[in-house]
């Protein structure tokens, strides 16, 4: 393999372990997951699935394309956003993993693929708060998240096996979490949608802070909280052009 796959190569295959999948059984729709959350891999990812396909280590017709535009085509208006966070804390006719799931994208501007990570050690309390540690970095939670989280844990998915570190949202094999292109999925289905809720929710959150605190708090790339910064706050002409060409629903 050329040189200069090998890191993307490292990237993918990790990835796609953790994903419990193989090059074999790949398939468009976790490629398209791959390359929205890791745009600063996506083109670099392009040369190593056409050397996988010639090879055919996976299956063919398989793509990746490059991206039209640095700027996100979807957002979510402000009343839509806000009624959207409303159900995930009160409406209590919703699974209780997609409420929480769902709020922490939401509030955080946590992608899926980093909250399926999180497990009970992610949590901790004082005699006031209920704090989630994101990448090192304590979040206060609001009470009524505060309580999902608590009933999530204490209620959700468990297995037999309890020497495994606990996901706050396991999957069906024991100490796996669960999978985020199901979860997407889940969250879809009832009317919650991971991807314009992420794109508001962070482009929100780099109005108020510099988007080299963003990048250490969430842990993503600098580089890609820069060109988020950039919409939020030096290009609102093109952010607002996007939002009102978002559709609604």
């Amino acid at each position: 393999m050329p040189e200069p796959l090998q890191g993307v190569r490292g990237h993918f295959l990790n990835w796609l372990d953790s994903q419990h999948l193989s090059l074999r059984r790949l398939q468009q729709p976790h490629l398209d997951t791959w390359a929205t959350d890791r745009p600063t891999l996506r083109s670099r990812s392009i040369p190593f699935l056409r050397w996988s396909t010639a090879r055919r280590l996976c299956p063919p017709g398989l793509s990746i394309e490059h991206p039209a535009s640095q700027l996100p085509g979807h957002f979510q208006a402000e009343d839509e956003a806000r009624n959207e966070l409303l159900r995930c804390l009160n409406d209590t006719a919703l699974p209780l993993d997609v409420r929480v799931a769902a709020a922490l994208i939401r509030l955080y501007a946590l992608p899926l693929t980093r909250i399926v990570e999180l497990t009970e050690d992610h949590i901790s309390r004082d005699q006031e708060h209920t704090y989630l540690a994101v990448n090192q970095h304590p979040f206060v939670l609001p009470p009524k998240l505060a309580r999902l989280i608590d009933d999530q844990l204490q209620h959700g998915p468990r297995h037999s096996d309890t020497a495994r570190r606990r996901y706050l949202l396991p999957g069906h094999s024991p100490g796996r979490p669960r999978n985020p292109l199901g979860l997407a999925d889940t969250l879809r289905h009832h009317g919650l949608p991971a991807r314009a809720a992420w794109n508001t929710a962070m482009t929100d959150a780099l109005v108020d802070l510099p988007p080299m605190v963003i990048a250490d708090l969430l842990g993503i790339h600098p580089k890609t909280a820069e060109r988020w910064a950039t919409l939020a706050g030096g290009n609102w002409s093109d952010y607002l052009a996007v939002r009102r060409a978002a559709p609604q629903g």
